[in-house]
């Protein structure tokens, strides 16, 4: 092995192909994007170079308002939502001897079906006239526009999206929880009850410092997802009503996609690489151990 690690070929050998796709997948794309950010591009003519316009421009659109401001609450409430029902469900099927391997495999599985697919369905399940309002028309109460009510500083669909993309992730938090967990040795836990420590206390006193690590990632791989969020969103609402679902991601989308200005979506994708950067970086300090402690 010593003699593979000294041996400066084999090393570019095999670092040269992740070095590549990085470069050219990655790399290059982004400062394109941060290059077209300080262009009117329209994939039509060549890029001109307009300065700071795209990032003024912001400023004085509403929907990029709504669409930072969703954004945000996805942030906010996936990291907090997920970290606790992760631990509570991974504390739960630890310590379940019979039936572990079934409910873990149903919590996980909306996390590998089509987030298009399962937009849909949730579409149809809170639609007004179909789905729980139908349900609750036959006790005679009147269901409300789930997808379409826009009173509140939080209106209720961004509510309903955001508890249905809790629903479709939580089971990704809750498998990377159970890996840490159940690479704790067992005799501090025997060790602990031999002193009279209760199960509970035992979670909160043993489990928690050493999960420390792995809520880090979690809530670092929750909150870029949460703001890059597009699919399950787009396929429920499409942004609607009146641009009052978006987020970036979609905001990003329909800018470009649909209006073809690519200089300004580039520089709402700058800002969405921003925030995700600053995020990371936030709670890998915030969630930062020593070795020593480990």
């Amino acid at each position: 092995m010593n003699k593979l690690l000294r041996d400066k070929k084999a090393i570019i050998v095999f670092i040269a192909p992740a070095f590549l796709l990085f470069t050219f997948v990655l790399f290059v794309p982004i400062c394109q994007s941060i290059y077209y950010s300080f262009c009117d591009y329209n994939a039509l003519t060549p890029p001109e170079f307009v300065g700071l316009k795209n990032y003024r421009k912001m400023f004085k659109d509403d929907t990029m308002v709504y669409a930072m401001k969703n954004s945000i609450f996805f942030l906010i409430f996936s990291c907090i939502s997920q970290l606790i029902m992760g631990l509570i469900l991974a504390g739960l099927l630890t310590n379940i001897k019979k039936g572990r391997n079934f409910f873990k495999n149903v919590i996980y599985l909306p996390c590998v079906m089509s987030s298009a697919a399962l937009g849909l369905l949730w579409m149809f399940i809170f639609s007004p006239k179909l789905g729980i309002n139908q349900i609750l028309a036959k006790f005679g109460i009147e269901g409300p526009l789930w997808l379409m009510d826009i009173k509140g500083f939080i209106i209720l669909p961004m509510w309903v999206i955001a508890y249905v993309a809790l629903w479709q992730y939580v089971g990704q938090s809750m498998m990377l929880y159970m890996a840490q967990i159940s690479g704790i040795d067992k005799s501090l836990y025997e060790a602990s009850y031999i002193d009279g420590c209760t199960k509970p206390q035992a979670f909160r006193f043993i489990t928690l410092p050493l999960l420390k690590p792995m809520i880090g990632t979690a809530m670092s791989l929750n909150a870029i997802g949460s703001l890059k969020f597009f699919d399950l969103i787009y396929n429920m609402t499409e942004g609607g009503p009146n641009h009052h679902t978006e987020v970036l991601a979609t905001h990003l989308y329909t800018q470009g996609f649909k209006y073809f200005k690519y200089g300004y979506a580039s520089a709402i994708g700058v800002v969405l690489l921003v925030m995700c950067l600053i995020m990371t970086g936030i709670i890998n300090r915030i969630f930062k151990t020593d070795d020593e402690a480990m």
